[in-house]
């Protein structure tokens, strides 16, 4: 019984991890791990290319969406880190704030 190259984790894993990068960055939490299954799964089918069936350029994509998603989602974490660190949390609320006030009184 042959394995599949099944990219369809590895693309919802992403997407999702693509939403949460709205919270902090961590998103990471989601698309740190589907890199990680689909290199695994990209080594297995390239090392015993008779135990895989399936698409390997299609978990080819799917790794260098996860890849580029988890990029995204680490910077976005390590900018919050640093405005937490730097006290800018309190000037962010302020102009959110300020902004919501603008979007009422239009």
């Amino acid at each position: 019984m042959k394995k599949q190259l099944n990219p369809t984790l590895v693309y919802v894993l992403s997407v999702i991890g693509f939403l949460c990068c709205c919270f902090s960055g961590l998103g990471f939490l989601l698309s740190g791990p589907a890199y990680f299954i689909a290199d695994n799964k990209i080594k297995g089918a390239t090392a015993n290319p008779d135990e895989y069936e399936g698409n390997l350029n299609n978990m080819n994509t799917a790794k260098i969406i996860a890849l580029v998603v988890t990029i995204i989602n680490v910077l976005y974490f390590l900018y919050a880190i640093y405005i937490l660190s730097t006290g800018g949390w309190e000037l962010q609320q302020q102009q959110w704030q300020e902004l919501m006030e603008q979007i009422n009184n239009q």
